[in-house]
């Protein structure tokens, strides 16, 4: 292997250094700054901001609204990652046929990925409201009960996990699309010699080849689950009864609601360390996968 000379390795350091200081600045301090934020009872509306060591932490163990944020987390990411890339494997296997109107598919499927979560947010609390919304006015049209979905205990989360879906997709979709585009076509052209079905195609050679793209829409979409706040905020604010809060809004709600920085930091903390074993045992898996 190809020793770097020093001149080299000079200028590569060069070239690396105001991305590490961006990094620094904007990622690791931040990160650094909220594990030492979590060990202080740390509030705008005192003085003081004494060392507690790990009492927020233990706090949190007996903290019942912070075990139902965690567990709408959990529903939440539940519900919408599976259908999500389900979904959006389908549609690019639709699109990858080069069906007519290809591109407009394409772009209509993407655009809502391009809106404002927040915007999205907006215009969804309108479409659900029970009295002047588009969807309860179609339901009364087919003879159903108008139903105020943001504020029923049963549907407010599945509303608000609905509406991600469809926010989400299209990116999902253009990540398949690409993967699928990248596949060698040669591979379906020797099956089909051989005698593959579509199935035994799909299962055999599209799977496979599409194990990285996968494991990166898996994972990003897992760590978006767990982060959502937009559009629980701007629909539900968590409501009703706590029904759709998540550890993000929770989180907030701590720290720039009622300013109990250090407590907020400390949900921020175990947030943190969840997503990234969740991530590990996911990367874990797919690795363990390809080598069986």
């Amino acid at each position: 292997m190809r020793r770097f000379t020093t001149a080299e390795a000079r200028w590569g350091y060069i070239f690396v250094a105001p991305s590490l200081v961006i990094l620094t600045v904007f990622v690791f301090w931040p990160i650094v700054r909220i594990f030492l934020l979590s060990l202080r009872d740390y509030s705008l509306v005192q003085p003081e901001n004494p060392f507690i060591g790990r009492q927020n932490f233990e706090t949190l163990l007996s903290d019942s609204r912070f075990w139902n944020a965690f567990r709408n987390s959990v529903y939440y990411t539940i519900g919408a990652v599976p259908v999500t890339v389900v979904l959006a494997l389908a549609i690019a296997l639709a699109l990858n046929e080069r069906l007519r109107g290809f591109t407009v598919l394409r772009a209509a499927y993407f655009l809502p990925a391009l809106s404002s979560l927040a915007v999205m947010g907006l215009v969804w609390q309108y479409l659900l409201n029970p009295d002047i919304g588009t969807i309860s006015y179609w339901m009364q049209k087919i003879g159903l009960p108008p139903v105020d979905f943001l504020q029923s205990t049963t549907w407010a989360l599945p509303s608000v996990t609905a509406v991600v879906i469809w926010k989400n997709l299209g990116f999902d979709v253009v990540l398949f699309l690409a993967g699928l585009q990248g596949i060698p076509e040669v591979y379906y052209e020797a099956a089909k010699i051989d005698g593959a079905g579509p199935w035994q195609r799909f299962w055999h050679i599209t799977l496979p080849q599409l194990r990285p793209t996968t494991i990166f829409v898996v994972v990003t979409s897992v760590i978006a689950s767990f982060q959502v706040f937009d559009q629980v905020y701007v629909m539900t604010r968590g409501g009703p009864l706590f029904h759709t809060e998540t550890l993000v809004t929770y989180m907030y709600h701590q720290g720039f609601e009622i300013f109990h920085l250090g407590y907020a930091s400390a949900i921020s903390v175990v947030l943190f360390l969840f997503i990234l074993i969740v991530s590990a045992f996911q990367l874990r898996l797919f690795r363990y996968s390809e080598v069986a």
